[in-house]
């Protein structure tokens, strides 16, 4: 069986890919599959793997022997679902591999921000702390965590482990259901209006839908608190950036924290390059599911999943 493995990069050159070499013949790219590239990579081609290659019926016609792809991802929007049902091309996903480390960076986010952390840090280390004849520097008030109420958009395994360690830290945790269809009652479901209305926090933790698409635009930091801070580590088009960018300039909420952006790599005239002041915008570049051991998850998850398909059966498969 021939297998094509393309978006390594993306996936990280630090990971040990040869746990595919037992299950077929694998041929391996660091780029991603495109209209262009497709007939000559995918020429016999049984399954694929990717990370961020779009998808096309273009590049599906281009690989007439093509059963299965595979995401190294729990998102698939970049695999064209309609577009796969008419090849007869099954779509199969990871669940929960990247759970731990995007809960941890949701709270690296929030905390840096909340504690200004790169003010102190820039304060200790140009000399100024060692010219100064009292102990501490309280330049920027921070607050605690403990006592807040802290927002949550889509209660899924992140969310619920979001929740989980903020109520570790004494917060009392809402939340909106992005689908409508949560089960949870772990936790207070509230309405849109009212998670904004109360939060002091609020991270997003939902998929990209039509619910979902800039959900957060100026409507909705209209009616957030101006001492609120924003956490997105979903889908950068969940939040308007222009919007956002208002919002961070009047005053509107205090601060921001992003993974995810719209679209990714940033876009070089996105308004938000213009807001150099780390207190107010602090932006990583889509890394909180990468941790060492996430990736490693994952790739043994995608392996999971063809190993399911050759003996016939459906795990992760999104389009059954």
């Amino acid at each position: 069986m021939k297998i094509v493995v393309a978006d390594t990069d993306s996936v990280g050159s630090d990971m040990d890919y040869t746990l595919f070499d037992e299950l077929g013949e694998c041929t391996y790219y660091d780029d991603k599959i495109t209209d262009d590239n497709a007939a000559e990579r995918l020429a016999g081609a049984k399954v694929l793997m990717i990370n961020k290659s779009a998808i096309s019926d273009k590049i599906l016609d281009a690989a007439p022997d093509l059963e299965l792809i595979c995401e190294f991802a729990t998102g698939f929007d970049n695999a064209n679902i309609e577009a796969c049902n008419r090849h007869g091309v099954k779509v199969a996903n990871v669940v929960g591999y990247s759970t731990m480390s995007v809960a941890q960076h949701t709270f690296s986010l929030l905390f840096y921000l909340m504690e200004n952390s790169r003010y102190y840090d820039e304060f200790v280390k140009s000399g100024k702390y060692a010219n100064q004849s009292h102990f501490c520097c309280l330049d920027i008030p921070f607050n605690e965590l403990d006592g807040k109420t802290y927002g949550i958009v889509g209660m899924g395994n992140i969310g619920r482990k979001v929740a989980e360690v903020a109520t570790a830290f004494g917060a009392k945790v809402i939340f909106y259901s992005a689908s409508g269809k949560s089960t949870c009652t772990d936790y207070e479901r509230v309405e849109f209006d009212e998670l904004l209305s109360r939060s002091d926090v609020i991270s997003l933790h939902c998929p990209l839908t039509d619910r979902t698409r800039n959900l957060f635009n100026k409507d909705a930091f209209d009616k957030m608190k101006n001492s609120a801070i924003l956490i997105n580590v979903a889908r950068g088009a969940v939040v308007c950036e222009q919007d956002l960018y208002d919002a961070l300039i009047e005053g509107k909420i205090a601060a921001a924290g992003l993974d995810v952006l719209n679209p990714e790599p940033m876009a070089k005239d996105s308004p938000l390059l213009k807001i150099q002041d780390s207190g107010k915008l602090f932006v990583t570049p889509h890394m909180a599911w990468a941790s060492t051991e996430a990736r490693k998850r994952c790739l043994e998850e995608v392996k999971k999943n063809v190993v399911a398909w050759q003996k016939g059966e459906m795990r992760n498969i999104v389009n059954p």
